[in-house]
């Protein structure tokens, strides 16, 4: 059922949909392993790295909340439900328990980076499809990787 009808044509809505989705996932992931880590980062660095991991826990809120909205202005329903965020997100698995300030920097490195290539391949897949959804892409991306720097400078 098609409440809100898309002004996009079918093909270039399933390319910008399933881009959308995606992308949605791996925010709530981020999260997800930010909060996790924030809560257990331990180590001399720790108030420094548990600031820091709010931060991006609020970026990627705030950023899948517009790519939700964005895909619900197209007439696509998002979905951020556990299962569908386990099963598709493209974050590596996160260490349970305490973590080291260190190994809490280097996982979320290793995540931001997954999310930023696979961002970058939707900048890519929406250019032509709706430049819309490309320009939200690439504010998050820029975002992310501010990020990702950031994270990559504290083990430099």
């Amino acid at each position: 059922m098609y409440v809100v009808k898309s002004p996009l044509p079918d093909a270039d809505l399933k390319t910008v949909s399933e881009a959308l989705q995606g992308a949605l996932v791996d925010l709530v992931d981020l999260s997800l392993v930010a909060k996790q880590i924030h809560w257990n980062v331990v180590g001399p660095r720790f108030r420094s790295i548990h600031l820091q991991l709010d931060e991006v826990v609020g970026s990627a809120r705030i950023h899948s909340d517009t790519v939700a909205e964005r895909a619900s202005a197209l007439g696509v329903p998002p979905d951020g439900r556990a299962a569908t965020v386990a099963s598709g997100s493209g974050i590596g698995p996160t260490p349970a328990g305490w973590i080291k300030d260190t190994d809490a920097v280097r996982t979320m490195v290793d995540a931001l980076g997954a999310v930023i290539i696979r961002m970058r391949q939707r900048v890519n897949a929406t250019g032509e499809a709706d430049p819309v959804s490309q320009d939200i892409f690439i504010g998050i991306t820029a975002d992310l990787e501010k990020h990702h720097w950031m994270f990559q400078a504290e083990n430099a």
